[in-house]
């Protein structure tokens, strides 16, 4: 199968595509509206489209809001080095500035939540609010991991986390992301999704959804994709063998003290309960923990009214903070 043109994943829309050069390396991003800036962050598998129901929302209300394809994924450039945890914060502290602001709030889904709370931790300043969805703190999710390893399948972090193992050997996993068109991405969205998603035919939006998800089909099937999103995973488990983990570690050890908002789909197979609770503890700020009922690991696109209201209620309520 021939790779996709990375340009095909450049939809129309209410929003305008830009580039950025940050950290360098060229990152593309979908924004729409003028104010307060929203950074919003895709997981794994995903890319800047994960939020398309979002950006006008958040414009309208008054903010900023900017959807940015991670190092690796979409548009951006696709380097083969470069997927560790401080480079990837390095990334978002750099297209904060790149755009012109002093800070953000930092929206992120899955890997773009762990990467809100690491950016918030290690550049501290450019971070307004932290709101996660479907994502955990990294130290959380380590522990939890490492706590849970022998519990029963529910109550099992690890098995949830399955597909970061998955990721680990070297080749077979972009075999299978690539396999089919990226048919892998679709089982996976599906699998992840709470009950009705997309396949309920009495949902007016099911259409959107399965556009959807040959859309991340597609954006999958860019060279290189399924390796730099597989390199994610790899660092985040090779990393706690090594000394550049225990630093990590280390370093994220400080509470962010700016508001903090986590979501979760009550069907949530990927991040339980009891971890997202454990990551409060890395909050010396506001923080208000929120479950969405009857939607799984993608709340964004399961239940985006839903989510961006809440989304754009809590970062109402933040107070502003003076420049420095």
């Amino acid at each position: 199968m021939q790779p996709v043109d990375p340009a095909t994943v450049l939809f129309d829309g209410p929003w305008r595509h830009r580039d950025v050069s940050a950290n360098g390396i060229r990152l593309h991003l979908a924004e729409a509206g003028s104010g307060p800036l929203v950074l919003l962050l895709h997981g794994f598998a995903g890319f800047w489209w994960t939020w398309h129901r979002w950006l006008p929302d958040i414009a309208a209300a008054g903010y900023r809001a900017v959807a940015v394809d991670l190092r690796g994924y979409g548009y951006s450039d696709k380097p083969p080095r470069g997927y560790d945890g401080w480079t990837l914060a390095g990334d978002i502290s750099g297209l904060i500035r790149a755009l012109g602001e002093r800070r953000a709030h930092l929206v992120g889904h899955d890997w773009g939540g762990i990467l809100a709370w690491t950016a918030a931790t290690l550049h501290p300043r450019i971070a307004a609010s932290v709101t996660t969805l479907g994502a955990a703190h990294p130290l959380a999710l380590r522990a939890r991991i490492a706590r849970t390893v022998l519990r029963p399948r529910e109550r099992n972090q690890a098995h949830a986390a399955a597909e970061l193992f998955r990721s680990q050997p070297p080749l077979l996993p972009e075999r299978r992301l690539r396999r089919r068109h990226a048919q892998y991405v679709e089982r996976l969205m599906i699998r992840w999704a709470g009950p009705g998603w997309p396949d309920n035919p009495a949902d007016p939006s099911n259409g959107a959804d399965a556009a959807t998800l040959a859309r991340h089909r597609q954006a999958m099937s860019i060279r290189a994709v399924p390796h730099s999103a597989s390199e994610y995973h790899r660092w985040a488990v090779r990393a706690q063998l090594r000394g550049d983990g225990t630093r990590f570690a280390r370093a994220l050890a400080t509470p962010v003290r700016v508001p903090v908002l986590q979501l979760r789909g009550a069907h949530d197979r990927c991040v339980l309960p009891d971890t997202l609770c454990e990551s409060s503890r890395w909050a010396a700020g506001r923080t208000v923990t929120h479950t969405v009922p009857s939607v799984g690991h993608l709340p964004q696109l399961e239940a985006p009214e839903i989510t961006v209201r809440t989304v754009i209620d809590f970062i109402a309520a933040v107070p502003p903070r003076p420049v420095s």
